[in-house]
């Protein structure tokens, strides 16, 4: 049997796009980075609407963003670029590949850890207590999360292992460089077949998340950094078990994937500071919530 007869066999799948660039002219736009941006974008207005209720200036999260955005960019970049280092730097790898994130590649961990020094410096300059923003930002970082995962979706990347279950994801034979799958004699996209919709594993679990840290916050009046400490063991809980999912190349450290002992230092690391946050205030670094702030989470 073909690869295309096989294709037209499988059981009613999830759909891929057979496309992930469209052109203006000689222009690219580029779902992956149409995706990240709208992220960005959504997270910025969550995170001003939480400041504001809790008592901040207008544009205090976009100020703070000027600087988070871009080291947060480079950090994921740097990351991903690291820990994957074969296709750039190893045998037959192009180091100039390096900086075309818009093929896909952006680790969280760096884009977490860059993004938090960028506001640290973005909240000192414009004088907003740096815990409280980290709070009130951490919702709106798991839903950027969310929604950026489905930048992977156009790329037909980040899927698990074969499988013949409803929600499968079907995935085409992709030419990374042209931003489209290979297309057959007829000009039908080759399909490969239908493997585990990681991403969207990660995307509703990033959504739940978000969900969960906004209750937590309200239910036990969390403060001090405790907010986003949660968002990061949460995630870093979930993204464990949906790394071991996947499928994709990657190096391994005693029989785990990288990211899956990244996962486990950073939650470590997280709940650390969790219980740390939990037995001190920091003085001027929480502000009471208003009766606005009770409701504006709930449209987030």
């Amino acid at each position: 049997m073909s690869a295309l007869t096989a294709a037209a066999a499988l059981p009613a799948t999830i759909p891929s796009p057979a496309q992930g660039v469209w052109y203006l002219g000689f222009f690219p736009i580029r779902a992956y980075a149409m995706c990240i941006l709208a992220g960005i974008v959504l997270a910025v207005w969550i995170t001003q609407r939480r400041l504001t209720a809790r008592g901040g200036a207008p544009g205090e999260a976009l100020d703070v963003a000027a600087y988070a955005v871009p080291f947060g960019i480079v950090g994921g970049r740097l990351y991903h670029v690291m820990t994957t280092w074969q296709p750039y730097f190893g045998e037959g790898g192009h180091p100039l590949n390096a900086f075309k994130i818009w093929q896909g590649g952006l680790g969280i961990w760096g884009a977490v850890a860059l993004g938090a020094l960028g506001a640290w410096i973005g909240c000192r300059r414009r004088g907003v207590p740096f815990l409280r923003f980290a709070d009130c930002a951490a919702p709106g970082i798991a839903v950027a999360q969310a929604l950026g995962r489905f930048g992977n979706y156009f790329n037909n990347e980040l899927y698990g292992a074969r499988t013949n279950l409803p929600w499968g994801l079907e995935i085409h034979q992709w030419d990374q460089a042209a931003g489209h799958a290979v297309r057959a004699a007829d000009g039908t996209p080759v399909v490969l077949g239908t493997f585990q919709p990681t991403f969207l594993y990660e995307s509703i679990w990033c959504l739940v998340v978000a969900a969960t840290i906004v209750w937590a916050e309200r239910r036990f009046g969390l403060a001090h950094g405790r907010v986003f400490a949660l968002y990061v063991m949460l995630y870093t809980a979930g993204r464990g078990v949906i790394e071991m999912l996947r499928t994709d190349e990657a190096n391994h450290i005693l029989g785990l994937r990288l990211n899956v002992w990244t996962s486990v230092l950073v939650f470590l690391g997280a709940l650390y500071g969790f219980w740390r946050a939990g037995r001190r205030a920091v003085p001027g670094d929480v502000g009471h919530e208003s009766a606005d702030d009770t409701a504006a989470p709930a449209s987030q």
